[in-house]
């Protein structure tokens, strides 16, 4: 179980403290060491940080983070889009890795069964929730509402949203729905509303509703025009104005085509392809194997010989 929905758990920090102590002790048993806990484990980055990847998740514009990267500026780092680096200082990227979904994990719906628009994450000011419930009402079509209220966003819900959606009766608040019940609630929608306002890094349901087929209207911040095709697997937008009026051609969008755009760019398969590749940039990776000499007495004299020590595969350890 993932700690943040164990509910003996009210602090993840001691967890991962725990974690990084075991991994420590055992580093000299791998060649890559890739880490996706942000930076807690710098500390402990300095005597590795030849074989030390690390992918960050969240968003980098926060103000705490400028000087922690400039402080390792050496540290080799990943990003989940090109939109995500915007903010960094000058740091050692070794590349960009979208995310990936195994390709049957959920299922292609060429057809949906259902007549709605989705709304699928988190009821937060950055989600744009109330976007997509204007987007329903301005369109007319119903919107079913799948997502989880964080403690943090509580008033927003009581005083924003929650009366919202009492007040249109075409939109549903279902609530949090887990990873079996997303196959048939985005493969059956109309499409995805993804109307956020924010730098979103990744965006990981959008490629779960190309998955099914579902297309996908998102607003232009963040990741989103790296992640969508325009006119292919959904249309980017800036404006309610725009955002309506892709809801009226959603139509056009072929659902095979669309699934097609996620086996050809967002498979797990691609993304391990990607990590393998930054993986060999590593600079312990590009070393050429060190070599032992090895002496052989043969009567008279010795025989010297050359003998590597390493593999030239690495393997590899993911600590989060």
């Amino acid at each position: 179980m993932a700690l943040r929905l164990d509910p003996g758990v009210k602090d993840m920090t001691p967890h991962h403290v725990m974690m990084l102590d075991r991994v420590a002790h055992r580093a000299h048993e791998f060649d890559v060491l890739h880490f996706h806990i942000d930076h807690l484990h710098y500390p402990l980055m300095r005597p590795y940080v030849d074989r030390i990847l690390t992918t960050l998740h969240g968003r980098l514009d926060l103000p705490d983070l400028m000087p922690f990267y400039s402080a390792f500026p050496d540290a080799p780092l990943v990003s989940i889009s090109n939109a995500q680096r915007r903010p960094m200082p000058p740091v050692n990227w070794l590349g960009t890795v979208l995310h990936g979904l195994p390709e049957n994990v959920l299922t292609f719906r060429p057809e949906p069964s259902g007549n709605y628009f989705a709304f699928l994450g988190r009821i937060s000011p950055e989600k744009g929730p109330d976007k997509a419930i204007e987007i329903a009402a301005r369109t007319g079509v119903p919107l079913k509402m799948a997502a989880k209220i964080d403690a943090a966003d509580q008033c927003y819900w009581d005083q924003v949203i929650a009366p919202m959606v009492a007040a249109h009766p075409n939109v549903e608040f279902i609530g949090e729905i887990n990873e079996f019940q997303k196959a048939d609630f985005l493969g059956n929608a109309r499409a995805l509303l993804f109307p956020i306002c924010w730098p979103e890094p990744f965006g990981l349901v959008m490629i779960e509703a190309m998955a099914c087929g579902t297309p996908v209207i998102a607003f232009a911040h963040g990741s989103v025009p790296e992640v969508i095709d325009h006119g292919v697997s959904g249309f980017v937008v800036n404006t309610m104005d725009e955002a309506v009026a892709a809801a009226h051609s959603i139509g056009s969008l072929q659902r095979h085509a669309i699934r097609a755009q996620f086996e050809q760019r967002f498979t797990a398969e691609r993304m391990a392809k990607d990590y393998l590749a930054a993986y060999r940039r590593l600079p312990a990776l590009r070393r050429p194997p060190q070599l032992d000499v090895l002496t052989i007495p043969a009567g008279e004299e010795a025989i010297r010989m050359p003998v590597p020590t390493v593999s030239p595969d690495p393997s590899a350890v993911s600590a989060g």
